[in-house]
């Protein structure tokens, strides 16, 4: 029986598949939950699953740019990262409890 190599068994159906599930997972964390933790832990996947979907068109098309953008998105997930810690912190110092609801008391 001829061994089969599973990289060439999976194709770009598989990686869109995954990246679909995944981003609507994560559309889903952030449409159904109020805490700001699982909150930006979504968004994260989300921008993973675009992560997903870059890399596996630009294997698919012969090409680097699907890679490189993949670096800017990484860029911008660190970025919200960065500020929506910042944020989370900054509610928790004030009321002892992270959720989406207080953000409308940081005004003042």
């Amino acid at each position: 029986m001829p061994e089969t190599n599973i990289l060439t068994t999976i194709g770009l159906e598989h990686y869109l598949v995954l990246s679909a599930v995944l981003f609507s997972m994560g559309m889903a964390g952030v449409l159904l939950r109020r805490n700001l933790i699982v909150l930006l832990m979504s968004i994260e996947l989300m921008l993973n699953a675009v992560n997903i979907s870059f890399v596996a068109f630009s294997k698919y098309n012969n090409n680097i740019e699907g890679q490189i953008m993949v670096f800017f998105v990484m860029t911008i997930a660190a970025a919200e990262a960065a500020v929506g810690l910042a944020l989370a912190v900054s509610i928790f110092k004030r009321f002892k409890e992270v959720n989406i609801r207080f953000f409308e008391h940081l005004k003042g």
